[in-house]
């Protein structure tokens, strides 16, 4: 299945930088508002070690990780869903992506300039979040203007939709976002409601762009003010450094990228932390294939039975299931080979009705 996150935040944040540096794209990147106009959007891997060790004992011809598709949104301003900066056209954008990466400049730069005169991650980020709730107002009070008359013309399914987009005009009236409404809704609402294109039903991820001198931000007052306040929305947050992903991206060899990363006293990448943070926050799990032409991941909701996870690989796959032959990343480390897999009794068969797990390894058997 086909991911993808759009990253938005006022102008001058770091977005495109970003961008640039996760996806090597050439998004332009320069010290003025509204320097991206049109969405730039990148292809980038989700970095995965099992992919690693699967290869430590099955050599391939190649190694296929899952892909995030990542789209650089123009920056938006105090009053864009009315038209201000460069207006809403940039709102239609971030309604077609998966997830929000919301960017917030947690860094003071005298060479960098604020589109507010000053940095203030609260601020910046209640304003990118009332303008998008502001979009999404005039959204529901149009679709309940619509909905409405054919709702009176004893139209079951307007009816469905009036009772979903009442409780979220009434948050989206409080500057709250649409998804809080959800939470009281039963899964066959939610899925109602987010089929109706609300930009604030997406789940959000916020991104603290820091300075280089303090990559995880541990001193840094603006993350900690930050991190507090999004623990309060019940979101998440990741911390990351645009400017040493740019100097990440820049190097050649993994081997130089660990170095890197090493000396600068990180984990992992901000494109590690952002791809696996986003894979969380949208509930996603992957599977393997493993054989010696490649080893390749796939990326499946939570949840997902055994014929649907094969749909991902081919719609045929689905459709003449049979079983699948599974067995896990453990079994492999402990009996090396498939082979000794098998003997060992490891392998298992597991019908239609097997929820597939996270880091499966698997072989599909069907027939059409």
């Amino acid at each position: 299945m086909s991911v993808s996150a759009g990253i938005v935040g006022l102008p001058n944040v770091g977005k495109s930088t970003i961008f640039n540096a996760l996806t090597a794209a050439g998004a332009e990147s320069a010290n003025y508002p509204f320097c991206t106009i049109e969405p730039n959007t990148g292809i980038v891997p989700v970095p995965d070690e099992r992919l690693k060790t699967i290869e430590s004992y099955i050599k391939t011809q190649k190694v296929i990780p899952a892909a995030l598709e990542i789209v650089d949104i123009a920056g938006l301003v105090k009053g864009a869903s009315q038209g201000e900066g460069l207006g809403n056209q940039f709102l239609g954008h971030i309604r077609q992506v998966d997830a929000i990466l919301h960017v917030v400049r947690c860094f003071e730069s005298e060479d960098v300039v604020h589109v507010s005169g000053s940095v203030d991650p609260l601020r910046d980020a209640e304003i990118i979040n009332l303008e998008l709730a502001l979009a999404d107002l005039e959204s529901a009070e149009k679709q309940i203007e619509r909905n409405q008359r054919t709702a009176m013309a004893k139209d079951p399914e307007s009816a469905k939709r009036m009772a979903i987009l009442e409780p979220i005009m009434a948050v989206l009236q409080e500057g709250k976002p649409a998804r809080v409404a959800l939470d009281g809704m039963d899964a066959s609402a939610q899925r109602l409601a987010k089929s109706l294109g609300f930009i604030t039903t997406k789940p959000m991820l916020y991104v603290a762009n820091v300075d280089e001198s303090d990559p995880t931000g541990a001193s840094n007052p603006y993350v900690a003010k930050l991190q507090a306040w999004v623990e309060e929305q019940g979101a998440a947050m990741v911390v990351i450094s645009g400017a040493i992903e740019s100097e990440i991206a820049a190097l050649e060899t993994a081997e130089e990228k660990e170095a890197f990363l090493q000396e600068m006293g990180l984990d992992e990448s901000g494109l590690s932390k952002l791809a696996h943070a986003a894979y969380k926050l949208l509930g996603l799990y992957s599977f393997f294939t493993a054989g010696p032409k490649e080893i390749r991941a796939w990326t499946i909701p939570a949840q997902t039975k055994a014929p649907q996870a094969a749909a991902v690989i081919h719609t045929d796959f689905e459709r003449g299931f049979i079983r699948a032959e599974t067995y896990s990343l453990a079994d492999l480390a402990a009996h090396k080979t498939e082979v000794a897999i098998r003997a060992a009794g490891k392998m298992r068969s597991e019908g239609k009705e097997y929820v597939v797990q996270d880091g499966d390894i698997m072989h599909f058997l069907f027939n059409v």
